[in-house]
């Protein structure tokens, strides 16, 4: 399976390799509609990573909460109605920032 790419008419806004505490190794992405984690497979032998399933595909609006947690384990917090996760990113609170901005400018196109 190939990396998630943005639908039609959708910006990609930020994308990395991350861990979510119960989901394992994926990838992040934010776009200007949804957040998206798709969960890769590594392997050590070629140092290469395949894309698998997408698991988590979370339009903006059913975004309760988003916030960068922790000091020295730091953790990118997002909680829907149903789920929260915890990404392991590398700069929670750049990801907690433009997460928010993108719901503003989400919830002020609508």
């Amino acid at each position: 399976m190939s990396p998630v790419e943005p639908r039609s008419g959708e910006k990609k806004i930020l994308d990395e390799d991350c861990a979510e505490d119960n989901l394992k190794n994926g990838i992040l992405i934010l776009t200007n509609q949804r957040v998206i984690f798709q969960k890769t497979e590594g392997t050590l032998l070629t140092l290469s990573k395949k894309a698998e399933e997408l698991v988590v595909e979370i339009p903006l609006d059913d975004i309760l909460t988003v916030k960068a947690e922790g000091r020295i384990a730091t953790k990118l917090f997002i909680a829907t109605r149903n789920t929260a996760y915890k990404f392991s990113v590398y700069s929670n609170r750049k990801w907690a920032k433009a997460i928010e901005q993108q719901i503003n400018i989400h919830k002020s196109s609508n």
